[in-house]
């Protein structure tokens, strides 16, 4: 059973009376119908519908809920959150625990990351150090089902849900109601204007670094992310991948050309493509 430590990682107690009508109302998350022992991504946006805070909710067994996100976004995080709390019963309390432990493969303690849960794979989550296997584990089962982490694949305050997956995954709800940003993200729903999107990448080489510009027939299609050996995460305009994969341009990772799929349990195909993930 793999089990990985993570570092640098926060966590964030949000309790009280009012605690759940809080959240509800504040992220994009459907909190009401969270079960307990799952971990749900959600976010909280900007009023113009892009994330400044990313982040996984779970209920807490004796009441109230806990925030695990990036420990650099822990101030922050606290302080926006305080900011909505106004008169509500709420309490919001940072922790000291710095790490979370993953673990995959078989039964383990934690809750289950709802984000691997929708792509086939079950992955439990809990606060604390404990894991043996290198980090490096952890990030190529990010990169085999597709799954994008703020900080490593993107940058806040620079994407919208729909470009990390966030409408898929269970972490924007188009149900509940009004949440901040809400209006901009029904509309995007809506009109399917979607065209950033996470894609797995592969390549006959090593990858270069992260942050390394993707291009298609000599025009940026995205940002190399998560890199692990000849595997890697991108962020990438699809449209763009697209017209590339149908004039047979290659795609290239500064000068490496890559293969791009799109993960396969969203359901998504490129603009105009049916296209196949290639052969594993």
């Amino acid at each position: 059973m793999p089990a990985v430590t993570l570092a640098g990682r926060a966590h964030i107690t949000v309790a009280g009376g009012d605690a759940e009508d809080f959240l509800q109302g504040l992220i994009t998350c459907d909190v009401v119908s969270l079960p307990e022992g799952e971990a749900r991504t959600a976010a909280l946006l900007t009023p113009q519908g892009k994330i400044l805070f990313d982040f996984l909710v779970s209920r807490v067994p004796s009441g109230g809920f806990l925030i695990e996100t990036a420990e650099e976004q822990r101030e922050a995080l606290v302080k926006r959150l305080a900011i909505y709390k106004l008169r509500a019963a709420v309490e919001i309390s940072p922790l000291a625990e710095t790490h979370t432990t993953i673990t995959w493969g078989s039964e383990g303690e934690g809750v289950v990351d709802g984000r691997f849960l929708k792509a086939g794979q079950r992955v439990l989550r809990r606060p604390g150090a404990g894991g043996s296997d290198e980090p490096a584990a952890y990030d190529a089962l990010r990169i085999a089902h597709g799954i994008v982490e703020s900080g490593k694949d993107f940058a806040l305050s620079d994407v919208f849900p729909h470009d990390i997956l966030l409408d898929l995954s269970g972490g924007v709800s188009f149900r509940k109601g009004c949440f901040v940003g809400q209006e901009v993200v029904s509309r995007m729903q809506h009109r399917g204007t979607a065209r950033r999107r996470p894609v797995i990448l592969r390549a006959a080489a090593a990858l270069p670094a992260p942050g390394a510009e993707l291009t298609a027939e000599g025009k940026p299609v995205g940002t190399l992310g998560t890199v692990v050996g000849q595997d890697g995460l991108a962020i990438v305009r699809i449209d763009r991948v697209a017209d590339a994969m149908r004039a047979g341009a290659p795609v290239l990772a500064g000068d490496v050309e890559v293969e791009a799929w799109l993960p396969e349990w969203t359901g998504l195909d490129f603009p105009g493509e049916s296209a196949e993930a290639p052969a594993q």
